[in-house]
């Protein structure tokens, strides 16, 4: 791949970007979340087609046109998300075939369908029945379906996007063997995984991704190449952004979360977050990092009125006193909010206007004798948020789908200001946003923690948490690997916790 950009409105995700695989090798894409590692991946595999991007792709010494995914599969490269493409209520034969069935004159042959599918399963190491539903197998199965499915295609190179993310150790180990398996096979392979451990033991080759740039490629054969190599390159920038002076003070505990366990809705046999303790006090700003699938939104909508999984066990404590928080609105009752990193999706009525979402967590504080809401109220409230939040809209009648990201995330913020809560736990609360209108958030969550709040703030951006928060701990698969205070952390000391997976104490 040559000189990759890709835009999109607004941002620029990759710029110039250039990577060689070698043919029968195993070569890993590392970099920070929202580095551009998947945009790229995406490009390569017709996801984004050939006209949407500028640069140039060379497949087996030829330049190549995907348009597609179907052009990219009939070439021989196949990606796997690290959302797996399966139907639940599928047969594993179903969903290896799926879009590829196995027909003569129009009509499926299921026992050529199975019996194929049977040889496939044998070598990625599956014994399951191939008319076993896909929902009635482990995660860990179903990503080895996925490479069964990739197999059926005659692949040639074969993407995998974070492909242990979501795996216990031994399934993990069970798919890196069977990728050095496929290699002696002569297929290639491009992993992207935050797991470092991993990487240095089947990559022949790392390229480095940083800010939608090339930052390195690194032959892992040629010397020692070790973690801290790693993520140096990932994390070497100097913390350019500019963050507000604040003076920290820091009053009693106000939420303290013990031995916190979740299970995944679906598979219900796996934690995605596991054992997990955490502490915030008065004026506190907490930060949480942890890469993708390391459990920090799993972990806050859990939290928050078990609005996330299933079989959730722990104890919650707010100010010492243990409290019972099993719904949304028993959340809010105890003081706790939560700002989605989803704002569109989750935050805002985007169809309705600012002043019914800045009031739509607290319409009870609006209710006259009878019940029902008091507009003037209302409206002078939205507006007062409007004034001193900065929000850019000639009204608070604005519908909140026309305003910038920024504004929006403003209005997310009124919304939970208003309801008053004691412990305000925001995620990725600067996501989408422009420079100026991040600023404006850090001045917001710093005015939260000198109001007494306790803030918690995940983010995947580790000059961001290191700019505004008090500590920060860091999450790996599911479980708090550290504790640590702001004036100790440094982006490799984040990183290296974030990619380990021991439960340590720092602090």
């Amino acid at each position: 791949m040559r000189d990759i950009t890709k835009t999109f409105p607004g941002v620029k995700a990759l710029s110039d970007v250039s990577i060689k695989v070698e043919r029968g090798t195993v070569h890993a894409i590392c970099g920070e979340n929202g580095a551009g590692k998947s945009t790229l991946m995406k490009v390569l595999s017709g996801v984004y087609p050939h006209g949407s991007f500028d640069g140039e792709i060379l497949f087996e010494g030829s330049p190549v046109e995907f348009r597609s995914i179907n052009d990219s599969e009939h070439a021989g490269v196949v990606i796997i998300h690290q959302e797996l493409a399966l139907s639940p209520y599928l047969s594993i034969a179903e969903n290896i075939y799926l879009g590829n069935e196995q027909a003569k004159a129009g009509i499926i042959d299921w026992h050529r369908t199975n019996l194929e599918a049977r040889k496939l399963l044998q070598r990625v190491g599956l014994k399951d029945n191939p008319q076993t539903r896909v929902m009635d197998i482990g995660v860990g199965k179903q990503q080895l379906v996925e490479i069964a499915k990739a197999l059926s295609k005659r692949v040639k190179l074969l993407i995998l996007d974070e492909p242990t993310a979501a795996l216990n150790d031994d399934d993990s180990a069970h798919l890196i063997g069977l990728i050095k398996q496929l290699r002696e096979q002569g297929i290639t392979c491009i992993i992207i995984s935050h797991k470092l451990n991993e990487i240095e033991a089947i990559a022949d080759a790392v390229t480095i991704i940083r800010d939608g740039r090339t930052i390195e490629t690194l032959d892992m054969h040629a010397g020692e190449v070790k973690e801290d190599r790693i993520i140096r390159g990932m994390v070497g920038r100097d913390l350019e952004s500019r963050y507000p002076d604040h003076t920290s003070h820091v009053g009693e505990e106000l939420l303290r979360i013990e031995d916190w366990t979740v299970h995944h809705p679906i598979d219900r046999s796996r934690r995605v977050v596991d054992g997990a303790n955490l502490k915030v006090h008065a004026g506190e700003i907490v930060g949480i990092a942890g890469l993708m699938g390391a459990g920090r939104t799993e972990l806050a909508m859990s939290v928050f009125g078990h609005s996330y999984g299933t079989n959730i066990s722990g104890r919650l404590y707010k100010r010492g006193r243990e409290i019972k928080v099993t719904s949304v609105a028993q959340a809010v009752a105890a003081g706790i909010a939560y700002a989605t990193e989803d704002r569109k999706r989750y935050g805002l009525n985007l169809i309705d206007d600012i002043k019914r979402n800045v009031s739509g967590s607290a319409l009870g504080k609006l209710a006259n004798g009878l019940g029902f809401v008091n507009a003037l109220e209302e409206t002078q409230v939205a507006n007062g948020y409007r004034k001193s939040m900065n929000i850019k809209a000639p009204t608070v009648a604005a519908i909140t789908g026309k305003l910038s990201g920024g504004n929006q995330q403003k209005v997310v913020l009124s919304k939970w200001m208003y309801a008053d809560p004691d412990v305000l736990i925001l995620d990725e609360p600067t996501r989408g946003i422009d420079v100026g209108a991040k600023y404006e958030i850090y001045t917001i969550i710093n005015k939260l923690a000198d109001q007494g709040k306790g803030v918690i703030v995940i983010s995947s951006e580790l000059p961001e948490l290191l700019g505004i928060c008090d500590r920060i701990y860091t999450l790996s698969e599911g479980h708090i690997t550290a504790d640590v205070p702001r004036e100790q952390a440094t982006p490799e000391h984040l990183m290296q916790y974030m990619t380990t997976f021991r439960e340590t104490t720092d602090a």
